[in-house]
């Protein structure tokens, strides 16, 4: 059985995973990123990865508002580490995939062998309209097909010499992108929907999965397992969660109740709408949430056994293959989770396997 992986969501743009106003505010700064993946690789992480976000969710809290690129940023964090996977992203319908595949054998070459390509195909609309990347034709079984047809282009040019391809979306001629990567980057995909996990058994090493329950992310990740190993190929499941740690059940509770107190409903009405959800319904439902809805994912709070407990449990009920760790402060949360809760998780993980 291999070992859980464990890694962070990086906090690329500002607020980090907290729409609020009491809670810890990261900045979108390299410095602040840096930080955290030299946390990452000093406690023992698997992995560090980015998002890449365009636009912003404003608010108070102006939230995303202040975003880096993730290529550039986790080429640097490439340089800055030594052992920790590197998993940037890219929008397949932003970036041209000979662009695409040139940018991440650098990567690869930059990490010796440590680079990850997350591939996202453009969800949020308002993010590609205001530089002209959204075409509003293509529904969400197109963008996928789009997105199958752009992986295997970027995945044919780090093999091929030359790759010529007619497609809809993007026409490649006689097109060559040298060097090699010696290894392939990993592939990684976020997505639930049946074509999301049709693309991630086909063509990813990895998927990020979200769920409303945890049978339901049991089913979820049994699926992508089975329809990779149909594909004669392994993914890996992976889902997040948000880590609030104290020295007491008591005392992590309190937190999150300071922090769900600055919950930032525009922000939280503005992240709504993005999704498609019209105007009326998104204010409704971001006017009566609860504090908890401050956390962007599910959320663990409490003493070092409450969160190795907790994680062991999902992780092993859902049968996922690891987690993306979210630290609403990143410094302090992050050195107290290597000392207290990261060696026990592992200690669990070596007897299991």
């Amino acid at each position: 059985m291999p070992a859980k992986e464990y890694g962070i969501f990086l906090p690329i743009g500002n607020g980090g995973w907290m729409l609020s106003t009491t809670a810890p505010h990261p900045e979108a700064t390299y410095a602040w990123n840096k930080r955290a993946a030299m946390h990452a690789e000093t406690i023992g992480l698997d992995f560090v990865m980015s998002m890449a976000k365009w636009r912003g969710f404003g608010g108070s809290t102006d939230h995303w508002g202040r975003s880096l690129e993730s290529m550039t940023m986790m080429a640097a964090l490439a340089e800055a580490t030594s052992r920790v996977k590197i998993w940037a992203t890219l929008h397949a319908n932003v970036h041209n995939p000979a662009l695409a595949a040139k940018m991440y054998a650098t990567l690869q070459d930059i990490s010796d062998g440590r680079a990850g390509m997350n591939i996202v195909n453009g969800s949020y609309a308002g993010e590609f309209e205001q530089f002209g990347e959204w075409d509003p034709r293509l529904s969400h079984a197109d963008r996928y097909r789009m997105t199958e047809l752009w992986t295997e282009a970027v995945t044919r040019l780090w093999t091929e010499d030359s790759v010529t391809m007619h497609t809809p979306y993007f026409d490649l001629v006689d097109c060559e992108s040298r060097p090699h990567p010696a290894t392939r980057p990993t592939i990684i995909n976020a997505g639930r929907s049946e074509d999301a996990r049709c693309f991630q058994a086909k063509y990813a090493d990895g998927a990020f999965l979200s769920a409303e329950s945890l049978d339901e992310m049991r089913m979820l990740s049994a699926d992508v397992h089975e329809r990779a190993k149909a594909h004669g190929r392994v993914c890996r499941t992976y889902s997040m969660l948000t880590v609030v740690q104290d020295e007491t059940d008591e005392l992590a509770a309190k937190k999150v109740k300071e922090w769900g107190a600055g919950l930032d409903r525009e922000a939280l009405a503005h992240m709504r709408r993005t999704w498609g959800i019209p105007e009326d319904q998104a204010r409704a439902w971001a006017d009566g949430a609860d504090g908890e809805a401050a956390f962007q994912t599910p959320y663990v709070a409490g003493s070092a056994r409450t969160i190795i407990d907790h994680i062991e449990y999902i992780v092993r009920e859902a049968d996922l293959d690891g987690l993306m760790l979210i630290f609403p402060e990143y410094d302090e949360d992050m050195l107290l989770f290597g000392e207290t809760v990261l060696p026990t998780l592992r200690s669990r993980d070596e007897v299991a396997a």
